[in-house]
């Protein structure tokens, strides 16, 4: 069997304008064959498509949305050279002249409506009205026709289709009246300004939509913006500027006080402080010196730096940051396929109940032109736009603002499920605790202290492991020379084994020694004294290698001794925990740490239920458990360790300060190893949460309510264009809103 090989495409879609548009469109792309999933987005106006590479072509693609009645376009993909984020809202901004002629040209025929109704005689003459409207009607208002023809096409029906009926009907009303005036000598009223008017009043509504999308993107815009264009690079002893796309991994790059990094590095020379805020969200500056990783998009301080390049271009963080925030913002939350059922039969039931309004009118009351007037209110107010603008806009601000701050959301359906969490799971270190553990104690049941820092040092010498560390480090404090380990081997979730000076050596936890068989009594009681104030407790033990065909108890292992490590509480870690709590969300600690450790974090944070002894394959077990006795869940953790529990909670928090492997299995990413982030995290994603459901109960009131009244004949042609005109405006004014949000500890 083949393995078909998927790939992803992005689509700059041209001519949708409400709900029904990006329907259409999504469902033209999802016929053709090879796709596998399709998503429009209609703030974005963009589309992502997944399918069979070796079945689907972007010229497919773009086929099948001109069959739909529209234009498409593939997006750039983002490259070495460049990373900029598409920013289709900018290219398609409506201008604002068509709005300010159709608005000059419809203000006599408005004055006149005014003095009509106060009784004034100010009534223009029929042909001059139609002199003023015609141009409104067949130039301004061409958009509307030329897209709603392409909706009737496509045998579907768009806001532009209902804008075309609507106020076709009112001119040629209008135009009727005025030739039975000249021909019949009867002086008629005309209603050149409710077609005007509403044609005004839309095109204004569209303007300054577009305006307030573009707000909506500024998050992607600000980390676009970071990235300076040339870098100082030092070559053959000299210093060269370079465009910022010529410069490769391994370049030393020079950054002045002030300046602003251009890639992310290792510092080689100097000391400086770097303001990180618009990448990490962290307020304060980070110090720096040889050693130490930068990330390009930072600013430097007051030192000198200079930089060794390990990534540019599409590989760096600012880039990575950018693509996730794009792609959180392209994809559709699980509440838009509830509106997007709706918007589906939204144009044709509109349509059908105007038919039934102009009927309703014309035979029962007789008054043909009140009919048409009210079909007209009918067809004009029913606009689907703030249906299909209502969850993407709230979506797209929601995550600026957040990545703003910190806080990386993958995709939509972890921002909107983040507002239910009812239990957050914690890993212990690196994630409430600072991850960097000292060893406090070290015991000998054999031989020397020394000795066994000796073998326990080697044996980790080339372990990333953050105790594996903490015991090098103090091997070379005590200036100990650590010997050549041979056929070292981690061994998940129990430690690691080696051959050091011709013994086979194994350093890892108390499960581990049970499995081989260790006898711990001589240091049991001190292990447990040191576990009772919070310790981790790690054993070397020396053993023939272990083989399957010998029985456990003829290994003879020999216990050398013990190692404990501390490790400090992370300072915002008790106010996380209360923060959380305080909102009526579970906490619970998963650590692989033994019973003694993690009940003294727990016990010091507040933390009720733990679960102690914990290897990673069993950390996904516990946290499907509490989905089911305890609601939704969110794990937060940072290590290898933690993925299986990240991928396996309803939310995924990783602390970027972790491994990639925890950051890829999490659905939000935290930039900096700040437990609060959690809580600001669930505090976005509700407070986004409550806009859309703010703004689809306003979409939705908007229609239930105007097209009755319209119906009813309470609401003319023009004061429905402008409630249609506002409903748009308002549901992204009000998503604009989220834009104010700062973390807790920023207000």
């Amino acid at each position: 069997m083949t393995n078909k090989q998927s790939s992803q495409w992005t689509l700059d879609i041209k001519g949708m304008t409400c709900a029904s548009c990006s329907n259409r469109v999504e469902k033209a792309l999802a016929k053709v064959p090879g796709v596998l999933s399709a998503e429009v987005n209609l703030a974005l106006e963009t589309a992502n498509v997944s399918g069979l590479s070796s079945e689907v072509t972007v010229s497919n693609l773009i086929a099948a949305v001109v069959a739909a009645g529209y234009q498409a376009q593939e997006v750039s993909q983002n490259t070495t050279d460049d990373f900029a984020a598409a920013q289709p809202v900018d290219a398609k901004n409506y201008s604002w002249w068509p709005v300010a002629l159709s608005a000059i040209l419809s203000l006599p025929l408005v004055l006149a409506m005014v003095a009509n109704w106060l009784g004034w005689q100010g009534q223009l003459s029929g042909w001059l009205q139609w002199v003023l409207a015609t141009p409104v009607q067949f130039w301004l208002g061409w958009r509307f026709y030329k897209a709603g023809w392409s909706a009737l096409r496509a045998g579907t029906g768009n806001m532009d289709l209902l804008v075309a009926l609507g106020t076709s009907a009112a001119y040629g009303l209008s135009v009727t009246l005025l030739f039975s005036q000249q021909h019949l000598g009867m002086n008629h009223h005309l209603y050149f300004e409710s077609s005007t008017i509403v044609i005004t009043l839309i095109l204004l509504g569209k303007w300054l939509e577009s305006r307030a999308k573009r707000q909506t993107t500024e998050a992607i815009r600000a980390l676009n913006a970071l990235r300076p264009e040339y870098a100082s690079v030092l070559h053959n002893g000299q210093e060269v500027k370079l465009a910022i796309a010529k410069v490769v991994i391994g370049n030393i790059v020079i950054v002045r006080p002030g300046e602003r990094i251009p890639v992310d590095g290792r510092v080689q020379q100097g000391e400086s402080q770097v303001d990180e805020s618009l990448i990490t969200g962290e307020s304060l500056p980070v110090a720096k010196k040889a050693g130490d990783m930068v990330t390009g998009g930072a600013v430097n301080g007051e030192g000198l730096l200079h930089v060794n390049t390990t990534a540019v271009g599409a590989e760096s963080v600012l880039a990575r940051i950018v693509r996730l925030v794009e792609s959180a913002q392209a994809k559709k939350a699980p509440i838009q396929r509830l509106v997007d059922k709706v918007s589906a039969v939204f144009v044709p039931v509109v349509i059908v109940i105007a038919f039934i309004t102009l009927l309703a009118w014309g035979l029962i009351g007789g008054d043909w032109q009140v009919a048409i007037l009210n079909a007209v209110a009918v067809l004009v107010i029913a606009c689907p736009c703030a249906l299909g603008l209502a969850t993407p806009t709230a979506i797209m601000v929601g995550t600026g603002v957040a990545a703003q701050h910190g806080i990386l959301i993958k995709d939509a359906e972890a921002l909107e499920l983040a507002h239910a969490v009812k239990t957050v799971a914690f890993d212990k270190t690196g994630t409430l605790t600072e991850g960097h553990p000292k060893l406090v104690a070290l015991e000998s049941a054999t031989g020397t202290a020394d000795n066994v820092l000796t073998l326990a040092a080697s044996l980790q010498a080339g372990s990333e492991h953050p105790l594996a560390k903490a015991v090098v480090n103090a091997a070379q404090a005590k200036g100990v020379l650590l010997q050549l380990v041979k056929a070292m081997q981690a061994i998940p979730g129990r430690g690691v084994t080696g051959i050091v000076d011709g013994q086979t050596l194994y350093l890892g936890n108390t499960r581990l020694m049970d499995e081989l068989g260790v006898d711990l009594s001589i240091l049991k009681a001190r292990s447990a004294a040191l576990e009772t104030e919070g310790h981790s407790v790690s054993w070397l033990c020396k053993s023939a290698p272990l083989n399957v065909s010998k029985p456990v108890n003829e290994i003879k292992p020999e216990l050398l001794g013990l190692l404990a490590f501390g490790d400090t509480i992370k300072p915002t870690a008790a106010s996380a925990i209360t923060r959380l709590q305080d909102q009526g969300i579970l906490t619970v600690l998963i650590s692989g740490d033994n019973q003694g450790s993690a009940s003294n974090v727990a016990n010091q944070l507040g933390i009720a239920k733990i679960y102690a002894q914990v290897l990673p394959e069993d950390k996904a077990n516990i946290v499907a458990q509490l989905k089911l006795t305890e609601g939704l869940v969110a794990m937060v953790g940072d290590g290898i360790n933690d993925a299986p529990a990240l991928a396996a909670a309803d939310i995924g928090i990783a602390m970027s300060s972790g491994t990639d492997v925890a950051m890829q299995a999490a659905g939000i990413t935290l930039m900096r190893g700040d437990p609060a982030l959690v809580a600001d995290a669930i505090d976005i994603s509700r407070r986004t949460y409550t806009k859309i459901r703010q703004n689809l109960f306003w979409a939705f009131v908007y229609n239930v309510v105007g097209v009755p009244l319209a119906a009813m004949g309470l609401l003319s042609p023009v004061i429905a264009g402008a409630a249609m005109a506002l409903s748009s405006f308002s549901v992204i004014s009000n998503a604009l809103l989220l834009k104010r949000w700062r973390p807790v500890h920023k207000k």
